[in-house]
């Protein structure tokens, strides 16, 4: 899917699908100067795969499913509109994506890359939204990398 060396110090045996896909998610994003956070929690009781913020400030939520049964069973999508200016899919090759809604977007990705097959309608967040969601990205990523520099640190307890 890309044409990024592979990483000889990465094995996909030890990550789930889902984490496979997400992770070339952000190599194609980094490719379009989006930065991603996986695992993103924008409000309780939500969790998105992917949330990404562009060089101008643009939120893009990404869900990353890697069968019809993933898909089938997530009920929450629709709650991560409100938090993003677009919302993706993102599926291995062999996804059926009919089953994805045609007003989304859709990304084609594996654990080395990614393309982005369809660009979904921009639903711009109010100003005071996307201050609190940008500040809230900021952290969470300022944290989870002040835990991996610190384990045992004061960030190694949230």
């Amino acid at each position: 899917m890309s044409d990024v060396s592979h990483d000889t110090a990465f094995d996909p045996a030890l990550h789930q699908p889902g984490q496979l896909i997400a992770r070339g998610v952000c190599r194609l994003l980094a490719s379009h100067d989006f930065w991603g956070l996986e695992e993103f929690v924008p409000a309780r009781g939500l969790r998105m795969d992917v949330m990404a913020v562009g060089p101008k400030g643009e939120l893009w939520c990404i869900e990353c499913k890697s069968s019809r049964a993933d898909y089938m069973t997530d009920s929450k999508w629709q709650g991560y509109l409100e938090f993003c200016d677009r919302f993706f899919w993102a599926v291995g090759p062999d996804f059926p994506v009919e089953l994805l809604p045609d007003e989304t977007g859709l990304i084609l990705a594996d654990a080395w890359g990614g393309e982005i097959v369809r660009m979904p309608g921009e639903t711009r967040l109010a100003g005071a939204r996307r201050k609190a969601m940008t500040q809230k990205l900021a952290r969470d990523t300022a944290r989870r990398l002040t835990a991996m520099r610190d384990p045992g640190g004061p960030a190694a307890l949230f």
